[in-house]
């Protein structure tokens, strides 16, 4: 009886005219980090970071591997004390080659978070104001593998979020 008595509110709720002039619409959050100008020019100053990294470690790693050509030839000359402390330096070089290559890898972590914490806070503002000017009831973020089904009539915003993100930088 309870089954029945559920089913017959959850019907009722439902075909409410609440419900049924719900106007919901997504955005693809992804797409508009990427596609917008400040996600854009976001993405070239990482790169260009990430060449600069790129070439220090290239200069870095030609050093650390003459040292390592010099040991494996002058290696049987060299006197013990001598041999040793070229093996030293070798993995001093190693330690700090590995030590840059992480450090590198974490700074342009962190500048890819920042950039995208900033861009999607003013894209999560826009989208507000599309929410309370569109009269929307819920605009959904449509990532992959998220949004199962959208229908042919749901009104996708990435567009007009891009834009007005644009043009809000300029």
């Amino acid at each position: 009886m309870r089954k029945i008595v559920f089913v017959l509110l959850a019907t009722f709720l439902l075909s409410t005219p609440a419900f049924a002039e719900m106007k919901v619409a997504y955005v693809n959050l992804q797409k508009a980090l990427n596609d917008s100008g400040t996600g854009a020019q976001a993405k070239v100053k990482i790169a260009a970071q990430a060449k600069e990294y790129e070439t220090e470690f290239k200069i870095k790693q030609e050093a650390f591997l003459k040292l390592k050509n010099e040991l494996e030839k002058q290696g049987a000359l060299l006197s013990d004390t001598a041999k040793a402390e070229k093996i030293k330096e070798y993995q001093t070089q190693a330690a700090a080659l590995q030590q840059f290559q992480n450090e590198a890898r974490r700074q342009l972590q962190q500048k890819d978070e920042k950039y995208t914490q900033e861009i999607l806070k003013e894209l999560t503002a826009i989208l507000q104001k599309f929410g309370r000017d569109g009269g929307y009831s819920m605009i959904i973020e449509k990532t992959e593998g998220g949004l199962i089904y959208v229908a042919d009539d749901m009104i996708d915003l990435t567009i007009q979020l891009i834009e007005a993100y644009d043009a809000s930088k300029k």
